[in-house]
Parts: structure tokens; sequence; C-alpha cells
């Protein structure tokens, strides 16, 4: 039996997601990410203007003048979400928890995939993989994803049980995209939702980035990378479960904490620069809207340029 509150949750992002995707996301999504191949439709006789190269000599010989191939651009795509569902993901400070502007990013990138007839797939994923869902058509399995998404973030965020008895504990890059590769027999579109804390995954994503058209979502919070001057804080580390007294009064303290955070956002972005990994920077502070918007429209013109 699905929850009340699931359902509710359901229907309220189906209608708030849908109508960003009506009004503008679904054209810049079709721009962008459109079939590689071209496939096979038929085999009519030669017109003029027809490129030599796609004539069919074996059936000109047959029938004893020319024939041509007539090839289609292959416009079915398939979508993979690789949703972070680890505890580091269970933050927000400002207006919602990463986890939650997650499942609504998921919605979003799912509605506009339909909208153009790809298949959506999800892979719930932390230290091991949490949940696979293959990838299908339709608005009534996109609807399922996008309850399964809304599930683990309600879970997440209230059971401590469900965290602690259920889910991993830390957030494995490599070991998704490994998994990637052995669930999918084709070249896929893929989004990696998470906050990428995680280390030594450069090898893994190149790789995956290679076969696949991979698009890293970056989800960041405010706190985590400035402090607020409120004395003696408390700290848990929600992956290691470890947890220490910081003294927040302290200006070196919260200057030390910037530096180092901006460092390994720094290092996050140049390794998606140095393996050519698209990606989208979302804040638990900000409205996404303009950066996706932004992404797609950048992405159009980079493909314009060839």
């Amino acid at each position: 039996m699905i929850p009340k509150e699931i359902l509710n949750k359901v229907r309220r992002i189906q209608i708030t997601t849908s109508r960003m995707v009506t009004d503008a996301f679904a054209g810049e999504y079709q721009s962008v990410f459109k079939g590689k191949g071209m496939e096979f439709e038929e085999v009519r006789e030669y017109q003029p203007g027809d490129d030599i190269r796609s004539i069919d000599w074996n059936v000109t010989a047959r029938m004893g003048h020319p024939y041509s191939k007539k090839f289609v651009e292959e416009r079915e795509l398939t979508v993979m979400l690789l949703l972070d569902v680890s505890p580091s993901c269970i933050f927000g400070t400002v207006k919602q928890l990463k986890s939650q502007l997650a499942a609504e990013l998921c919605s979003v990138l799912a509605l506009s995939a339909i909208k153009n007839k790809d298949k959506v797939g999800l892979i719930a994923f932390t230290d091991k993989i949490e949940k696979f869902i293959p990838p299908r058509k339709g608005l009534r399995h996109v609807l399922r994803v996008i309850r399964e998404v809304l599930s683990f973030s309600s879970s997440l965020s209230k059971d401590s049980s469900f965290r602690r008895n259920i889910i991993g504990k830390g957030t494995d890059i490599s070991d998704v995209l490994q998994y990637l590769d052995r669930v999918t027999t084709r070249r896929t579109i893929t989004f990696i939702i998470s906050d990428f804390y995680d280390i030594d995954f450069k090898k893994a994503i190149s790789i995956a980035n290679k076969r696949h058209d991979v698009v890293a979502v970056t989800i960041t919070d405010p706190r985590e990378s400035e402090l607020p001057n409120v004395g003696i804080v408390k700290l848990d580390d929600a992956e290691t479960n470890k947890s220490f007294l910081i003294d927040t009064s302290d200006e070196s303290v919260r200057k030390s904490y910037n530096i180092n955070s901006l460092k390994r956002f720094r290092e996050r972005d140049e390794l998606f620069y140095s393996t050519k990994v698209d990606h989208i920077d979302v804040r638990t502070d900000a409205p996404y809207y303009e950066n996706l918007l932004r992404f797609f429209k950048t992405r159009q013109r980079k493909r314009s340029k060839g």
C-alpha cells in the first residue's frame, strides 16, 4: 500500500513540474538530446539526388535498375536517472533538503523525456545499489519512478531506522556507473544527480562518458561552503557517523572551512572538465529553473557549432 502522503506528493510534483516542462524544457530537451544513429527504413527506386553511397547493389543487380537504401534518424532515446540517496543528501538549511530538490529534478527530467517519447529508468544508489527500475515509456511508468524517488526522500528525512538498516552509508559513483553498464545494452543519456561526496571516480566517469552521454547534476547547500557565526556547534558527518565540536565564532575556523570547501568544489569541476562531462550546478537556496534552462541553451549552441 502506497502511503497517502506519497501519493499527494506525486500529484503535487506532477502538476508543478508538468507545467514547467510544457512551458520551457520539453522543446529545449528535444533540441539537445537527439538520436545519434541512423536506422534503416526501406529500399526504394533510386531518385535523382540520392547519395550514390546509399545504393543497394544486391537489390539493384536483381531488379536490373538502381535501388537506394532509405535511412531515418533513430529518435528514440533511453534516459537513465542515477539518484544519490546517501545520508549526506539529508541536509538542507534554506528552502528544502538536497534529497527533496533531487526528487523534483528527477521529475522534470523524466517528464521531459516521456514528452519526447523516450524511455526513462532509475538507479537509486549509495555505496551500493538501492533500487533499479528498468527504462520504459509512458506516463504511468514515469509516475512510478517519481513515486519511488519521493518515497526514498521521505523515508530518508523522517525514518532513522530506514537510514540505518536499509541504505548504504556512503557514496560510490564508480560502482553505480559500472552497474549502469551491466544493465544497459545501448547508449543512454545519463543524469547523475548527487552532491558527489566521493573520491577516485574519475576513471569510471570518463569510461562511462565514452559509451553514454553523461551529465552531472551537482546539488549543494550554502552551509557546505560557509559557516555562520553561532558559537560552538556540534557537527555530524552523515556518511561516517563521526561527530565533532567546532567554534564558529573563530574567524580563522570559518575561513579555513570556506577555503577547503571551495577547493573541493573546484577540484570536482576540474574533474568534469577533464573528462568532458557536462554538469549543472543547483543549490537548495536558489531556483534550479534558470540553471537547467541555461544548460540546455549552452548545450544547444555547442551542438550547433558541431
